[in-house]
């Protein structure tokens, strides 16, 4: 069974995160598909620094996030020969397949389905330019994976996907199984409360005793 199939004629889609193989991902993903160790290490770099920091942010446990993100690697080793699509349409299995696992983990906890928030509201188009990542660029990684895992998950996950991943709203929406402007609205949500937050951690630091 094919997965990840897609147009390559389709234009490209702004992003937050840049794809480092780009061009020469086709290539890449045909010699590691065949066996190249070293075509598939190429893969691993380009997209596993987002992946365990998405899977951080969901699962509130480094360890754990470790752990799937590993089991993930070899999932897709095993499965990466069935796959057809460009870097971003990769990039949108790969964290598919995490974030099934990461519902899994959920579910052994608390032996109960998990019910994801499920924001219906929607909204208009967006804008010709993308704002979802202008909050965290004040900040640093450890700094700010640790304020998006307070958020509610819906939140988290939509600035996860789209900030660190790099993945379009389309693709979001797809992966979360909503609209995509429940995508933006939990994204402008959350991005607005870790705006509230910076400013009132800002005014605190700037506070002397």
């Amino acid at each position: 069974m094919r997965v990840g199939r897609v147009d390559r004629r389709a234009p490209p889609c702004p992003r937050n995160v840049p794809f480092v193989l780009e061009g020469e991902f086709g290539v890449v993903l045909d010699a590691a598909a065949g066996g190249d160790e070293m075509a598939f290490a190429m893969l691993w770099r380009d997209a596993h620094p987002a992946l365990l920091r998405y899977l951080r942010v969901l699962l509130h446990d480094t360890t754990a996030a470790e752990d799937i993100a590993a089991d993930v690697w070899v999932d897709v080793s095993r499965r990466l020969v069935d796959f057809t699509g460009d870097e971003a349409a990769f990039r949108g299995w790969l964290f598919t397949l995490s974030r099934r696992r990461a519902i899994d983990t959920w579910r052994r906890a608390s032996r109960a389905p998990v019910q994801l928030t499920d924001d219906v509201a929607d909204l208009d188009r967006a804008g010709r330019h993308d704002t979802a990542g202008s909050v965290l660029e004040r900040i640093d990684t450890e700094r700010a994976l640790a304020l998006i895992a307070t958020l509610p998950r819906d939140q988290a996950e939509a600035i996860t996907l789209r900030v660190i991943a790099g993945l379009d709203v389309k693709a979001v929406a797809r992966l979360l199984g909503k609209r995509p402007g429940a995508v933006r609205v939990a994204a402008h949500r959350g991005l607005r409360t870790l705006a509230t937050r910076l400013k009132d951690t800002s005014s605190l630091e700037g506070v002397t005793p």
